[in-house]
C-alpha cells in the first residue's frame, strides 16, 4: 500500500519546496498540500491541495481521514520577527497545530510526524560556538519559546504514547525559489535579490553578526533523510541540531562582491538584532551525523553561485 502524506503550511518558504520534492519522489497524487491560502502556480498545479486551518482539530481530522494520511509534515508556523509583533497569535498557531497533530497520532490516526524546530530554541546563555546537542536553552523570543515547548511535548508524546515524531533545528534558510516569511535571517535571501536588482542592500543586522545558515536544498534533503531513517536510529526525540555553514553579513557581502564587484552593502540594525544576538554563531550537529548520516553539501561560495545564477535566469 502506498503511503499518503499531508503537508500543513505547504505554501511557506520550506513547505513549497518540500511539497514539490516529495511529489517528485513519491508521486503527486500521494502528497496532499494544505494551507490557509493558495500557493504559487507551480505548487497549485503540481497535485492535490486543500484549504485547511490546522488549528481546527475537526477540519484537520477530516482531511486526514478522507485521504487516509499516514505521514504529516507540520510546516505551519509564525516565524521569529513576525511572532514578536503578534505574540499570542504566534503561540496559538505554533502550539495548537502541534497538539492537534500529536493527538491524532496518539489516537493512531497517523503513523509518523515531522515537525521543524529551530536554532531559536537557544538563548543568550547558550554556548555560542559549536552549540552542543544538549545544552542550556532559555530562549528569549516568542518563536523560540514555542519551539522549545514544542520539543518538550514531542519527546513527551514519544515516551508516553509511542508517537513517532521527528524534528530538526533548522538554521537560517536560503532559497532562490521562495521568499522568506518574517524571520531574523531573512537578510541572507533578500541580499541576493537586491544585489541583482539594485546593486546594493541595507542589512537589518550588524556587519559582524555571525549566524548558522543553510541552503534550502540541504534542508529539504535533511528533512527527507530523517523521515526515511529507521525508527531505532532516531535517538533524539526532541529535535536534532543541524548545521551547514556560519557567516556574517559582511562575509556574505564580500562573497557577493567577488561576483558583482559594484555591489554595495549598508547596515541599519533594527529590533531583529537583539533576536540574532541571543542565537548561536555555530552549531555542533555530530548527533545527526552519527545517528542518520547527515552531511551538508552547500558552503557559502556554492550557495552564492547557485543563488545568483538561478535568480539571473528568472529575471
Amino acid at each position: 500500500m502506498p503511503k499518503y502524506i499531508l503537508i500543513i503550511g505547504a505554501c511557506g518558504q520550506i513547505g513549497t519546496e518540500l511539497t514539490l520534492t516529495l511529489r517528485e519522489k513519491y508521486g503527486s497524487e500521494y502528497v496532499i498540500a494544505s494551507d490557509i491560502r493558495e500557493g504559487n502556480e507551480d505548487l497549485m498545479q503540481s497535485g492535490p491541495f486543500e484549504i485547511l486551518d490546522a488549528t481546527n482539530y475537526d477540519a484537520l481530522e477530516e482531511v486526514i481521514a478522507y485521504y487516509e494520511i499516514s505521514e504529516v509534515y507540520l510546516m505551519a508556523a509564525m516565524l521569529s520577527a513576525t511572532a514578536e509583533k503578534f505574540p499570542m497569535r504566534a503561540w496559538n498557531l505554533n502550539m495548537n497545530t502541534l497538539f492537534n497533530v500529536l493527538n491524532l497520532a496518539k489516537e493512531k490516526k497517523i503513523d509518523k510526524i515531522f515537525w521543524p524546530s529551530s536554532i531559536a530554541v537557544f538563548g543568550p546563555n547558550t554556548p555560542k560556538d559549536d552549540t552542543p546537542q544538549n545544552t542550556i536553552m532559555e530562549p528569549s523570543t516568542v518563536y523560540g519559546i514555542s519551539k522549545q515547548s514544542g520539543e518538550r511535548w514531542c519527546e513527551y508524546y514519544f515516551k508516553k504514547f509511542d508517537v513517532d515524531v521527528r524534528s530538526i533545528r533548522y538554521p537560517g534558510l536560503i532559497s532562490w525559489k521562495t521568499m522568506p516569511g518574517g524571520g531574523t535571517t531573512d537578510y541572507a535571501v533578500e541580499i541576493y535579490h537586491k544585489a541583482l536588482s539594485e546593486g546594493s542592500y541595507t542589512c537589518f543586522l550588524e556587519e559582524d553578526t555571525k549566524l548558522p545558515m543553510m541552503f534550502m536544498d540541504d534542508a529539504i534533503r535533511a528533512t527527507l533523510q530523517i523521515m526515511e531513517a529507521p525508527s531505532e536510529n532516531i535517538k533524539e526525540r526532541s529535535a536534532y541540531n543541524l548545521a551547514a555553514m556560519s557567516f556574517t553579513p559582511k562575509e556574505m557581502a564580500k562573497n557577493i562582491k567577488a561576483v558583482i564587484p559594484e555591489f554595495e552593502m549598508g547596515y541599519e540594525p533594527d529590533f531583529r538584532q537583539e533576536i540574532a544576538n541571543s542565537w548561536p554563531s555555530s552549531i555542533d550537529d555530530s548527533s545527526a551525523q552519527k545517528d542518520w548520516n547527515w552531511k551538508a553539501e552547500f558552503d557559502l561560495e556554492k550557495t552564492t553561485e547557485t543563488m545568483l545564477e538561478n535568480l539571473k535566469n528568472r529575471v
